[in-house]
């Protein structure tokens, strides 16, 4: 049976229900099976060796998840060789393409989990009422172990983007 945790976060001050655990520094992270385009999924493993920075949003369609990946993108190229940065949310495959074009997101990998909600489930982020992904932060290392973690408490946030970027500094030095 799949964990609810109802009333962690909220949408315009209403709770929501995210499905999915809780995950924590020092965990494992999690595998995952999600899109890179229409019919290529891709997965953590194909990720392997890389120090992997997840910004999950709910929607590229949005100011604050528009902003989120924009941030990311213009950080990305200061990171290093060894860094990747993905962007997730459940938008479709079509819609993430569109977006990247049209706002010059370059340095980001845009991945869309709405064909099985694999990685909402797994990473504790499927807002159950929308099923969508809540918006979140996880850093994992090159050997998969979760480093950093927010969960934003409500969904229209903006996440704390200087300390995401300073534990990912400091992971990739």
């Amino acid at each position: 049976m799949t964990q609810e945790r109802a009333g962690v976060a909220t949408l315009g001050g209403q709770p929501i229900t995210l499905t999915g655990p809780e995950l924590k520094v020092g965990d494992k992270a999690p595998e995952f099976t999600i899109n890179k385009d229409l019919m290529t999924e891709t997965s953590l493993s194909d990720f392997k060796g890389q120090i992997k920075l997840i910004s999950v949003v709910p929607s590229l369609d949005t100011d604050v998840c528009d902003a989120q990946t924009r941030r990311f993108n213009q950080e990305a190229s200061k990171l290093g060789e060894n860094v990747v940065i993905l962007t997730i949310s459940a938008d479709l495959p079509f819609a993430q393409t569109r977006f990247c074009a049209a706002a010059g997101i370059d340095r980001v990998v845009t991945l869309s989990d709405y064909k099985h909600r694999s990685f909402g489930r797994a990473y504790g982020v499927l807002i159950k009422e929308l099923q969508l992904d809540h918006r979140a932060i996880f850093i994992v290392d090159a050997d998969d172990t979760i480093r950093y973690v927010e969960y934003l408490q409500d969904m229209t946030a903006h996440p704390d983007y200087e300390a995401a970027l300073e534990a990912l500094r400091e992971l990739a030095k």
